[in-house]
């Protein structure tokens, strides 16, 4: 396969790209490579790439760029350091990294809020137990607060669950 941009040599350097689920393959040289701002030299890993830290270069100065060497209050941690070990030093690192962090666990699991594994069969009845207790807290607020009209919603809501949980129970049961 040629170099796309050169169409001379023979293309080395193999880039996939998905946006908003469109896919977009580039191929290039390595001298072509090289002029866009890609290291072909070093290994580069996933991690990096997620991160910004893999071998691109900043396009318009043609340096890295400076907030690569920003570090954790706390434990120093740079994220140089993090790029290594995979693993952060204490807990402040998770808040100075929040904004490289969020992209790279996007990019790497289906969001950035843990749910666990629930078996298909259980998923139904183990979300609406969750929304159950939501609402049973929110009515206890609402409550307090002598918002009946508010609770007045809030107790139907409970009994529309409720009815969800025991026909998901009756549906388990062979």
């Amino acid at each position: 396969m040629l170099c796309e941009q050169c169409h001379e040599k023979d293309a080395c350097v193999h880039l996939t790209q998905v946006l908003d689920g469109q896919v977009k393959k580039l191929h290039l040289c390595d001298e072509c490579a090289a002029e866009s701002g890609f290291e072909v030299e070093g290994a580069t890993s996933v991690t990096d790439i997620l991160l910004g830290m893999g071998g691109v270069s900043n396009p318009i100065s043609s340096k890295p760029t400076t907030n690569m060497e920003r570090s954790c209050p706390k434990c120093h941690m740079r994220k140089s350091d993090f790029k290594k070990t995979g693993q952060f030093g204490c807990p402040m690192c998770y808040e100075t990294f929040l904004d490289e962090l969020h992209p790279l666990l996007k990019a790497m699991h289906r969001g950035d809020r843990h749910i666990g594994k629930i078996p298909e069969k259980e998923g139904l009845r183990v979300r609406v137990s969750a929304e159950l207790a939501q609402l049973r807290k929110d009515l206890d607020a609402a409550v307090n607060e002598e918002n009946f009209e508010e609770a007045a919603k809030l107790r139907d809501q409970i009994r529309e669950c409720e009815s969800k949980v025991e026909k998901a129970d009756e549906e388990r049961v062979p």
